[in-house]
């Protein structure tokens, strides 16, 4: 009798239409490092005191699905689950803004983009996209070239290239575009939420046998950048149902994302707008989802029921100055930029969460041995009141800008 093989089982990801519709056309195969996805249910003891001087048993409550996906993030692969965990699909970044005359300054690592009239705010741009230069007769240097946005005004984007290279100095320089340095945004809304569920497949094809899970949801997700290494992702998974069958239902998946993993030598780190020292950093984007309450005379739950979205995390930075704990003890609210790259080109595919209203809690210090003194931040994100609307900002808790979202 054959025994199931990780390396063997397949895992498949396709978006219902709706509740209760467990969906099968349309699924793709998903990239992992583990994905553990359990039925689970609450179980009763009998209390009752017999003679007998036993137990008389247990029974048990209505199912629900609780699971663990672990990735590597790779521009793409989770934007399905980045997007449902916000509660909005990604959408087109910004239309491109042509036929400007800019002028570049700066001595590096960061740049300011100066248009002659026009507005970048109406445009659409905000802290935290990606954008490109094109068009006109720029410096090579200057063109086609992922920027980082730290700041806008009406007339002034601040930029960092994300791969670390310099720009240019030059203009004005006529006839220019600013466009989207490619893929999609999404953020967490004020209005318009979606609520979408998923199919989960395991196919267990050296078996062969199938767990078919229904109506999942992703409750959370868990995003880690180390001072070195891959970026590591993973999603707290809630969802109804579980088919278990000898068949595949997923026959026809389309082929696993194809995109590189994103580094952490090609990362970013932003605290209030300024590039800073950081060594590590982890945050927790919590959509607050969990199973709905049991019914009378039902074995399965109805529903998932969600709260607000939360996010935190911590980072560690090198200790250069008192900023970062003046901010702390000042309770400022200040933006964090986290983006990578897969690469060091000019033009990589990259995967950048802007958090636009934190408040940091904590500013404690290492002290021991001979290394540099490293602090660790706790903070927590907050609703961007200030953003909407023709703002630097969305008004929003946290954005997401992927260069391969669907």
């Amino acid at each position: 009798m054959p025994i199931a093989n990780v390396i063997a089982t397949q895992v498949k990801r396709v978006k219902q239409s709706g509740l209760g519709v467990a969906g099968s056309s349309g699924s793709q195969l998903m990239r992992r490092v583990s994905l553990e996805m359990n039925k689970q249910n609450s179980t009763f003891t009998s209390n009752e005191i017999v003679s007998h001087q036993q137990s008389t048993g247990a029974t048990q409550g209505p199912g629900q699905i609780n699971g663990s996906l672990k990735g590597e993030l790779s521009p793409g692969s989770y934007a399905l689950e980045f997007a449902a965990l916000l509660r909005r699909d990604f959408s087109a970044v910004f239309t491109a803004i042509t036929g400007l005359s800019l002028t570049i300054a700066g001595s590096g690592p960061t740049w300011t983009v100066t248009r002659g009239t026009g507005d970048f705010l109406t445009g659409g741009v905000k802290i935290g996209m990606v954008v490109r230069l094109s068009v006109g007769t720029l410096n090579a240097a200057n063109i086609n070239k992922n920027l980082l946005v730290l700041g806008v005004t009406a007339t002034v984007l601040t930029v960092v290239p994300l791969n670390g290279a310099a720009l240019v100095a030059e203009g004005p320089i006529a006839s220019c575009t600013v466009a989207s340095g490619g893929g999609k945004i999404t953020f967490a809304p004020t209005t318009g939420h979606t609520n979408d569920y998923y199919t989960w497949e395991k196919w267990f094809a050296d078996l062969p046998r199938s767990e078919l899970f229904t109506d999942v949801k992703p409750g959370a997700a868990d995003v880690s950048f180390p001072g070195s290494g891959l970026i590591e992702v993973g999603f707290e998974m809630v969802g109804l149902g579980r088919t278990l069958g000898a068949s595949e239902v997923c026959t026809s998946p389309t082929a696993a994302s194809a995109t590189n993993t994103v580094s952490a030598v090609q990362g970013r780190i932003i605290v209030n707008g300024a590039i800073t020292a950081v060594t590590n950093i982890q945050f927790k984007i919590d959509g607050a989802t969990s199973a709905g309450d049991p019914e009378v005379g039902s074995a399965t739950l109805s529903d998932l029921q969600r709260g607000k979205i939360g996010v935190s995390g911590s980072f560690s930075a090198k200790f250069e100055t008192a900023t970062l704990q003046t901010l702390r003890d000042n309770q400022s609210i200040i933006a964090l930029i986290v983006g990578a790259a897969d690469s060091g080109l000019a033009t990589a595919d990259f995967v950048v969460f802007t958090l636009p209203a934190i408040k940091l809690f904590s500013d404690d210090a290492s002290d021991g041995g001979d290394g540099q003194v490293v602090r660790t931040y706790n903070f927590t994100a907050q609703f961007n009141g200030a953003g909407g609307a023709n703002l630097a900002t969305h008004q929003t808790i946290c954005q997401i800008h992927d260069s391969q979202a669907p």
